[in-house]
């Protein structure tokens, strides 16, 4: 009888972390968290990870201009139906609405998300190259041409 209690409890429990595993997508791209700079020639962008909850984080892109900030686009990374996505909105494109890119990958220091019917980009990747630095890269086909820009940045905050 306690064999057959302790199998219930082991499966349950092997269940249970199998389940949370796989649910627990998100927890993988926590190391966003923060906020980094990418030093240009045209001035500092910076990238501000914040987790909203255990299912959601809310990034943005900006530029200080003197006492402005320029938001470029604000972006949504939400787990929903055993998928991660990362759900970018940018003023002025797609009628104000968020793409929707879908994981491909996502491994403790690297996320790449896919949305092969937008026009540019198709591919978006963070690769942590250590803990306070990432590369950002964007990459697909614009115009016919196969394209991609690195945004190296380091963690500030």
């Amino acid at each position: 009888m306690k064999k057959v209690i302790f199998s219930a409890v082991l499966s349950m429990l092997i269940f249970c972390s199998w389940t949370f595993q796989k649910n627990n997508r998100i927890k993988k791209a926590e190391w966003l968290v923060g906020t980094w700079e990418n030093k240009t020639q045209r001035g500092t962008i910076y990238e501000t990870w914040t987790k909203l909850s255990a299912f959601e984080l809310s990034g943005k892109s900006y530029m200080l201009k003197e006492k402005d900030t320029i938001v470029f686009e604000t972006v949504k990374l939400l787990e929903e139906k055993d998928s991660l996505f990362y759900m970018p909105t940018v003023k002025n494109q797609n009628g104000g609405l968020p793409v929707r890119f879908t994981a491909k990958v996502i491994l403790d220091r690297e996320l790449v998300f896919e949305n092969r019917l937008h026009d540019f980009p198709q591919t978006i990747s963070y690769t942590k190259v250590t803990a306070d630095s990432l590369v950002a890269k964007i990459s697909g086909t614009k115009n016919g041409k196969e394209r991609s820009q690195k945004f190296p940045m380091k963690r500030v905050k």
